[in-house]
């Protein structure tokens, strides 16, 4: 059993201006985007030029950000946020929700091909196997922060978290979470995408692996206290999988039946 460290949250601070470690996390995101896709682009398997790159990271940035924010109200506490709209504007206090950002992101890459004269295909299959080690680094940002904890456990390596309601053991299901959605995934994609592929198939394959893989971390994760788990014992997380590993598979035969 361990106890969870404690890691101050904030990882600079400058007079009243704070840098947030969950921040810095997304900006490794980032970072690892812009590094694996012109690796990608010098290794020939790319549309997209480094240029073409430069100005994709900015939509998807946007993309992230506002989508992220925007499903986390819309799909956990819209009630909340009906009644105090203003509040959906301080995203520094947290909340943002990886289906709304991923939304968020769909639509950037819809914008940014149709203005450039790529196919969505060409942008997605591209962009794909680029975002698990950004999905790795925020959950490693979830769990310095000491949220998204999991459910009471007794397996050997389980932690107890102070910030829980109770000081009881529980599933690090951050660590799952960086582990299966963001190296395993990074690994399957980055494999399955270094030759080419039919068009389609390798963003179908991501929402396959993410999905698959958020739905079965989710067992483990404490559902949030305001949702609690809803039809079927699923929680919103799982439900909001589904449709992905459902869209995903038919992706998967569209592509290879063409």
């Amino acid at each position: 059993m361990y106890v969870h460290p404690q890691f101050n949250p904030i990882a600079l601070q400058l007079g009243p201006f704070a840098i947030r470690w969950y921040g810095l996390m997304y900006l490794v995101a980032f970072v690892c985007v812009l590094v694996l896709g012109r690796l990608r682009i010098r290794q020939g398997l790319a549309d997209l030029s480094a240029r073409d790159l430069d100005d994709l990271l900015f939509f998807g940035m946007l993309g992230t950000i506002l989508g992220g924010r925007l499903g986390y109200v819309f799909f956990y506490q819209f009630d909340h946020y009906l009644h105090a709209p203003l509040e959906a504007l301080k995203i520094w206090q947290g909340g943002m929700s990886f289906h709304g950002g991923l939304v968020g992101v769909i639509l950037a890459m819809a914008y940014f091909a149709r203005s450039r004269r790529f196919t969505f295909f060409q942008v997605a299959d591209f962009v794909a196997p680029l975002v698990p080690p950004g999905i790795a680094a925020v959950r490693l940002g979830n769990f310095i922060n000491g949220e998204l904890w999991g459910r009471p456990t007794d397996v050997p390596w389980g932690m107890i978290f102070p910030q829980s309601d109770s000081l009881v053991p529980r599933h690090p299901s951050e660590l799952y979470e960086m582990g299966l959605e963001g190296f395993v995934l990074f690994a399957l994609l980055w494999w399955f995408s270094s030759k080419r592929r039919p068009s389609g198939a390798v963003s179908g394959l991501f929402l396959i692996g993410y999905g698959v893989a958020r739905f079965l971390v989710e067992f483990t994760r404490e559902p949030d206290s305001f949702l609690g788990l809803l039809a079927l014992g699923l929680s919103m997380g799982q439900w909001l999988s589904l449709p992905m590993v459902l869209v995903g598979a038919y992706m998967m035969v569209r592509a290879y039946r063409r």
